[in-house]
């Protein structure tokens, strides 16, 4: 049976205030001349010691974000907040993460929408979590099922890190959703586990038709196997996966060239639709649009 994690319920940060000076207690980013950053909680009177000299924390605290500050030795650092990616990447983790480029992608494939109601099976991080709670807004509603406790109960830390506290429309259920799930009429369900066709016959009772279903595959085999699966059940139309490549571009001048680093395959996105009666349907094209 499922089990609610019980989680306090810390004072939410203030809505972010345009122009709001950098504060103490906050969390920034300094972000070097060659575009290394490094990640800074604000104290009064402590500094941060990098490669290239010492930053006062003090000279910090009460500026505008966006400010230039300089070493000792001379070098310049920009310091800023956070963006979201920076915030559910630069951290230490347990579990592999699924990174900004594909973050960006579900929340599009999965068409997450101001007031649906999602569920998540493998909160792990809870970038995927959080990406979701973003999109759905304060009318929707995200459950996210994690069976593994110690995971459950960092995507927490990372969540009231992130967003302050655990936000009422979140809830958070040590359970596994290979034994099914309590929800239904659900709008979205996110798959994150290493076998997605496990709970392809909860994910059957759980969404609503027209609904969609996501899973995040890290291997070709696990894409067929999934699919295979939403076949066999049927009630499900379509099925489809992608792979995303990040490659960045340096322009400097007249400058311009590829990055001699990018981020290549990290896993398969894979969607499918329920269906309002027990069919399969899958138009012969590929799909592009």
């Amino acid at each position: 049976m499922a089990r609610v994690l019980a989680l306090p319920h810390p004072r939410p940060q203030a809505v972010r205030q345009v122009n709001r000076p950098l504060a103490e207690g906050e969390l920034i980013v300094l972000v070097d001349k060659v575009g290394r950053r490094h990640r800074v909680r604000l104290r009064a009177g402590e500094r941060h010691s990098i490669h290239s000299g010492l930053i006062l924390h003090d000279d910090l605290i009460g500026r505008p974000e966006g400010t230039l500050v300089t070493t000792q030795m001379g070098a310049r650092l920009l310091a800023v907040r956070p963006t979201f990616a920076e915030q559910v990447t630069g951290r230490r983790r347990q579990t592999q993460p699924i990174y900004p480029k594909d973050l960006g992608a579900i929340v599009v494939g999965a068409d997450l929408y101001p007031g649906a109601r999602v569920l998540e099976a493998g909160t792990g991080t809870g970038a995927l979590t959080m990406a979701a709670l973003r999109a759905v807004g304060e009318r929707g509603l995200v459950v996210s099922y994690e069976v593994r406790e110690e995971f459950m109960e960092a995507a927490r830390r990372a969540i009231v890190e992130t967003l302050g506290a655990i936000p009422p429309n979140l809830t958070l259920k040590l359970a596994d959703i290979y034994q099914g799930v309590d929800e239904l009429e659900l709008d979205r369900v996110l798959l994150d586990l290493a076998e997605p066709w496990q709970a392809a016959l909860a994910v059957k009772a759980a969404l609503r038709p027209g609904g969609i279903v996501f899973a995040h595959c890290p291997n070709v085999s696990q894409v067929q196997r999934f699919f295979d699966c939403l076949r066999e059940l049927q009630g499900f139309g379509m099925l489809e996966a992608y792979e995303l490549l990040q490659r960045g571009w340096t322009v400097r001048g007249r400058s311009m060239r590829p990055s001699h680093r990018m981020v290549a395959h990290t896993g398969f996105l894979c969607f499918a639709r329920r269906l309002a009666d027990d069919m399969v349907f899958e138009p012969d094209g590929e799909g592009f649009r």
